[in-house]
């Protein structure tokens, strides 16, 4: 029974040896980065969806709006046309009976 026991106290070493060794430090630190990138990729693949969605919601309210002009002609010589109403005297400058 002995060398049974030395057999385990040699194995027992050999695995504190292995925990401890620079190898499995840099595998204990390459999950940890793994989790954390895998996080900030899902936070990122989770902002492109709704960026996504929200811009697809924008394409499908945006309409079209239509604009209709109107045309207003003058149909006298004085340009008194812009004065709407009718309610006074009219002469935009161009008064035949100015007096000086």
């Amino acid at each position: 029974m002995s060398i049974k026991e030395d057999i385990e106290k040699v194995q027992k070493k050999v695995n504190v040896i292995e925990e401890q060794s620079f190898a499995m430090e840099i595998l204990k630190d390459y999950k940890i980065t793994n989790k954390r990138l895998f996080i900030v990729w899902l936070v990122t693949f989770v902002a492109f969806i709704g960026l996504l969605g929200y811009t697809i919601y924008l394409l499908n309210d945006i309409g079209t709006i239509e604009t209709t002009t109107q045309e207003v002609s003058q149909e006298n010589t004085d340009g008194a046309n812009n004065f709407v109403g009718n309610d006074g005297d009219i002469t935009n400058g161009n008064s035949k009976d100015k007096t000086n």
